[in-house]
């Protein structure tokens, strides 16, 4: 991956090369800024001795995790067509992974057991309308993730000359969906139009065949309706079918194919009115995390997930959530792709509790009143030279502390238990965050099937053979 540069003024520079950052430091002009995500600072250059380059953070916002990449974009004009063509050098690659689950599942504990205080085993008065929510207010677990993206889009702008952002806004351009005409014939019989449609008609049905429920096989798009008998285009009369229920199906009114199958028509009928699972919740999250950004003052693109999948789908690229990310906007080529990825986990600054409760929400036990031991805390990343005993050996990672003094370490192979304070060294603070290395995508796609990547060497245009 490319490596974050500042200046002796900690003022961001162009990231660098693996290979060039270790000759940087071997001759003594650059100093360790970082280990996670790796940066270095040049102790003999400013920003104002440096040529900077137009460096864009690209985002594609998830409910569990989401896909971050710093690219540099250039774009070259055709000489036949007249048209403006964007080339995507990929920089760096990184997969945030949320929290909102666990923080979900700790307010409802915490809320169970305060309501069995205070309704069961005590009597206190009800109380309502008390609380007041402010306008665009999100749930904790929702909030967490715009928080979380908007203090990294930060952390970056500290990190690399960012010149604009790149949202994946929205999952499924609904509007045109709904409405092909918005924007003339040529966008309903474009491609990128199958893309978004396909791709909401996987989500809403679940990926599976509507009529006899396979999976993992390739589906079809199904008009519930058929056109033959006035059936529309509109995504409320699309579904997915395998091909065997697709030919068996026909021109056949769905009321009659499945005749003999009352409930499975009923669950159509009613997964055609529901809407789509966690649309609102995403899409609030999105919206909110879009307007975080614009404080930023940062110039915003955004695109569609149909854009995104069309792409790369397109240019060849794996699924990834950090490779989604560097797919996101208008692009007609993409190079340096093929390198793995930071997973950074968000695994929060420690708990308020302090006290352990049993079965009715009672304090059984109580914990340590200071979180750092020793010197160490809970998340610091840690070097342990281990030179005697069972435990003898190296060891890297991120430590958990007890009052003991004896520690764990999550190490990238494993959790190594009962290693002594006296033979750990920090060698970053905690920050809220756990790191650890992917594997390149390319080649676990191709370990997963020899035929689904073509053989690329550095980058993938389209209008060349694949």
């Amino acid at each position: 991956m490319a490596v974050f540069v500042l200046d002796r003024h900690k003022k961001p520079l162009m990231p660098c090369s693996e290979k060039r950052a270790r000759k940087l430091l071997e001759k003594g002009r650059a100093r360790v800024h970082r280990l996670m995500p790796f940066s270095i600072r040049l102790v003999d250059r400013t920003v104002n001795d440096s040529v900077l380059q137009p460096v864009t953070l690209k985002l594609d916002p998830g409910s569990k995790a989401t896909g971050i990449a710093v690219v540099r974009e250039s774009e070259t004009i055709d000489e036949e067509t007249g048209e403006i063509k964007t080339t995507v050098y990929v920089l760096t690659l990184f997969e945030l992974q949320h929290r909102g689950k666990q923080i979900s599942e700790s307010l409802t504990a915490r809320r169970q057991m305060r309501r069995r205080r205070r309704g069961n085993l005590r009597y206190r008065a009800p109380r309502f309308l008390n609380r007041t929510k402010p306008k665009g207010w999100l749930a904790p677990s929702l909030q967490h993730r715009v928080d979380t993206v908007s203090a990294w889009v930060q952390r970056f702008q500290r990190l690399a000359p960012i010149t604009g952002i790149a949202q994946e806004l929205v999952r499924f351009d609904l509007q045109q969906m709904e409405n092909p005409e918005i924007s003339g014939v040529e966008y309903q019989q474009g491609t990128l139009h199958g893309f978004e449609t396909k791709e909401y008609l996987l989500e809403k049905w679940n990926r599976e065949c509507a009529y006899c429920g396979t999976k993992n096989i390739p589906l079809q798009v199904e008009h519930i309706q058929p056109k033959a008998n006035g059936g529309s285009h509109r995504v409320s009369n699309l579904t997915l079918a395998c091909q065997p229920c697709n030919q068996k199906k026909g021109a056949q009114a769905i009321e009659i194919f499945l005749a003999k199958a009352p409930k499975r028509l009923a669950k159509i009928k009613a997964q055609v009115k529901r809407p789509l699972k966690d649309a609102s919740a995403v899409n609030s999250t999105r919206w909110a995390l879009f307007n975080a950004l614009k404080a930023t003052g940062l110039p915003i693109l955004t695109g569609s997930g149909g854009r995104t999948k069309f792409n790369r789908s397109t240019l060849g690229i794996p699924k990834d959530h950090a490779l989604d990310a560097a797919c996101v906007g208008i692009m007609e080529a993409i190079h340096h792709w093929d390198k793995p990825a930071l997973a950074i986990k968000a695994t929060g600054r420690g708990s308020y509790q302090r006290t352990r409760l049993n079965a009715f929400g009672f304090p059984r036990g109580y914990l340590t009143r200071q979180k750092r031991i020793k010197g160490f805390q809970t998340g610091d990343m840690v070097k342990a030279e281990v030179p005697t005993g069972k435990k003898i050996g190296s060891y890297r990672g991120r430590v958990a502390v007890r009052a003991s003094g004896s520690f764990n370490i999550q190490t990238a192979t494993g959790l190594i238990q009962g290693i002594s304070h006296r033979y750990c060294k920090v060698t970053q603070r905690a920050d809220g965050y756990g790191y650890s290395q992917q594997l390149n995508p390319k080649e676990v796609a191709l370990a997963g099937d020899p035929l689904s990547l073509p053989a690329l060497k550095g980058g993938v245009s389209r209008g060349k053979s694949r």
